[in-house]
C-alpha cells in the first residue's frame, strides 16, 4: 500500500492531483500536527501511521541515516519546479515508488 504524506514543503494542492495514482495522499498541514511541525514530530507521526514521506528537505535523509526506516523517503532533487511538474514527476515514478514500499532493503528513493 502506497500512504504518501507530502511534507510542509510542498503544496496541498498536490494532494488532489495524485489522489487517484496512490492509495491514500494526506499533506502534513492536514493531519492535525502544530505547524509548522518539526522533522522529527512528522517523521514520528509518519512511522505510526505507515505513510511514506515525500519531500525536497534533505533532513530527512539525515533522519534515515541516524534512525533507519520505516517511514521511507521519498526525496524529490528538481529544484524550484511547478506543483503541475511534481504531480507528474510522482505519477511518473510510481513503480520506483512501489518498489520502494516493498522493499527492506532500502529506505530513501531520490528522484531527479
Amino acid at each position: 500500500m502506497m500512504k504518501l504524506l507530502l511534507d510542509a514543503n510542498l503544496s496541498w494542492r498536490l494532494c488532489k492531483l495524485i489522489q487517484h495514482d496512490f492509495d491514500e495522499v494526506q499533506h502534513v498541514d492536514k493531519i492535525g500536527l502544530k505547524i509548522p511541525p518539526q522533522d522529527i514530530t512528522i517523521w514520528q507521526w509518519a512511522k505510526e501511521q505507515a505513510y511514506h514521506i515525500v519531500t525536497n528537505d534533505e533532513d530527512f535523509l539525515h533522519l534515515t541515516t541516524t534512525k533507519g526506516f520505516p517511514p521511507k523517503i521519498v526525496l524529490l532533487r528538481t529544484g524550484n519546479v511547478s506543483t503541475q511538474q511534481v504531480a507528474q514527476l510522482l505519477v511518473k515514478h510510481k513503480d520506483d515508488i512501489q518498489s520502494l514500499a516493498n522493499t527492506k532493503e532500502y529506505g530513501v528513493l531520490q528522484i531527479y
